[in-house]
């Protein structure tokens, strides 16, 4: 039996440490997303807007991105024998599935997904699924950034 004081007094160190972590995972992921949407505004829109480059992201994306501090590591851990890409493979599709569940509970709790997609292979408008080799690459990005702010904090 798990008592509750033993829980509580394991996790609260536990999320004070993954908040600097937390914090740099929104701020990294809200940043390569609005360049992400900038770009691809720039490269796509049939109006020439210039060189101007006007990203978008919403709110809700800081905390999805921050949550990779609680779920990245974990996995990390569990795949550091396999190779950097099988682990980057692995990755691209957690980031789809968590796309998906973390859309659906959007569109649950507000009526609405910031990203609900219209084009391209999407499902349910919820995650496209040629944008995979984008994630692949973004998730071994992650990787090294974890991996060296993990290094950080503990010294």
């Amino acid at each position: 039996m798990i008592r509750m004081g033993t829980l509580s007094t394991r996790l609260k160190p536990y999320l004070l440490r993954k908040i600097p972590l937390f914090m740099a995972m929104g701020c990294i992921g809200i940043t390569t997303e609005v360049f992400f949407t900038a770009i691809y505004d720039l490269l796509t829109s049939a109006v020439p807007i210039g060189l101007s480059l006007k990203g978008v992201s919403s709110i809700w994306m800081f905390p999805i991105y921050g949550s990779i501090a609680f779920f990245f590591p974990p996995l990390m851990k569990r795949l550091s024998h396999w190779k950097a890409w099988q682990r980057a493979l692995v990755y691209g599709l957690g980031i789809l599935v968590f796309e998906y569940l973390s859309g659906g509970a959007l569109q649950l709790l507000t009526g609405s997904c910031p990203w609900e997609y219209k084009t391209g292979y999407h499902v349910q408008g919820l995650i496209r699924l040629d944008y995979y080799p984008l994630w692949v690459i973004f998730a071994a990005g992650v990787e090294r950034i974890v991996t060296r702010l993990e290094r950080f904090e503990s010294i």
